[in-house]
């Protein structure tokens, strides 16, 4: 079977310790689809040994749902407030190990390469992520939720699908050169 036409399914997150944001991507004949992008609310819980829990929870839930490939995460960045990097990288590692547990390989993404890769621009705001996520996966209004962090996992699995998805990779091409030669009907724009 060619790997063009494998499916292959990549869980995206947001990690959170108020709210951690996911999305799931399906990608078939080399187009990825939205499946499904949500959150979970942690913020109601005071115990931040119950908040790891329940992402601990639900990424296993996920995984047994959807059965992803693979899973693409974003990185904590380097803040000013040590207790709350701490927690954060709590909750990466918490999601991570659920990952692990049923065997997932992990792929982490550095905030900036995740909003350059969606947007082009590493300093993009949030809405502009989520437009862009809309935009190309083409979702319906309707189907967009107003928390965020939903699109930024969603963010992370299509960032993902873009550092994966490179048509050298497949050994029937040698260069760019040579694949734009074999494909002229597929680049466009060049003189």
């Amino acid at each position: 079977m060619s790997t063009i036409n494998k499916e292959r399914i990549i869980l995206g997150i947001d990690p959170g310790t108020q709210v951690m944001g996911y999305g799931v991507l399906r990608v078939l004949n080399n187009k990825p689809s939205l499946i499904t992008m949500g959150v979970l609310q942690l913020s109601k819980y005071d115990d931040h040994y119950l908040k790891l829990r329940r992402i601990f929870e639900r990424v296993i839930g996920l995984v047994e749902e959807y059965l992803p490939d693979e899973l693409a995460i974003e990185a904590p960045f380097f803040g000013k407030n040590v207790q709350s990097m701490l927690k954060l990288g709590r909750a990466q590692g918490v999601a991570m190990a659920a990952a692990l547990s049923r065997d997932i390989p992990i792929f982490e993404y550095a905030p900036l390469k995740i909003k350059m890769s969606i947007t082009g621009n590493g300093k993009a705001a949030k809405e502009q992520v989520a437009y862009m996520c809309q935009q190309y996966l083409k979702i319906p209004d309707e189907n967009m939720l107003p928390q965020l962090d939903a699109t930024d996992g969603l963010a992370a699995a299509l960032c993902h699908y873009f550092q994966t998805n490179n048509p050298t990779q497949d050994k029937k091409f040698n260069s760019w050169k040579d694949f734009i030669s074999k494909n002229p009907g597929k680049v466009s724009g060049l003189k």
